[in-house]
């Protein structure tokens, strides 16, 4: 499920939950839903709500993940480099891939990929399939993403680092 609220928005729903608290009276249902939101040209964020009814669910958890939209470094229609990162119990590996060969990736990951602008990648998810994690773990990776020259540039001394005022 995708829609568009916002001008140049992407709001992907990936997962919903049902909870059950048990209770004197019997179960209390309540659900809870993890949405991705990204602009396609290297924002991205994620969020988790919790609500009664599952519209209310949704609207809580695309409120939260616009508020914790980031921007990515991209090179092209791919990423940069290859990048293995953990959260909690999910592992993901990305790949960078030639143009033309698409998002090759499971539900979760291809949501956040699409929503940020990847177009060509490569991925394998290694460890625990939560999607909750899945998703977290994707992002980190795609946050701890560097541009090749910048890098080398900040190795030579030729830029100044975010931490560092002066630098020779």
């Amino acid at each position: 499920m995708a829609h568009q609220e916002e001008v140049g928005i992407i709001e992907k729903l990936v997962n919903i939950n049902r909870i059950a608290k048990v209770v004197k009276g019997g179960k209390r249902l309540r659900f809870s839903a993890l949405v991705v939101v990204g602009d396609g040209k290297g924002s991205v964020g994620v969020g988790t709500g919790k609500a009664g009814e599952v519209a209310q669910a949704i609207q809580k958890a695309g409120i939260a993940a616009r508020k914790d939209m980031t921007v990515v470094c991209l090179s092209r229609t791919t990423i940069p480099h290859t990048i293995q990162t953990r959260f909690t119990g999910a592992e993901v590996l990305l790949k960078p891939a030639v143009p033309g060969t698409g998002v090759v990736a499971g539900k979760s990951v291809r949501a956040v990929l699409q929503a940020a602008g990847v177009k060509d990648v490569l991925t394998k998810s290694l460890g625990s399939p939560n999607p909750i994690n899945l998703v977290k773990a994707t992002k980190l990776a795609l946050t701890q993403l560097r541009d090749p020259k910048e890098t080398v540039a900040r190795r030579k001394g030729l830029l100044v680092s975010e931490n560092n005022a002066y630098q020779n």
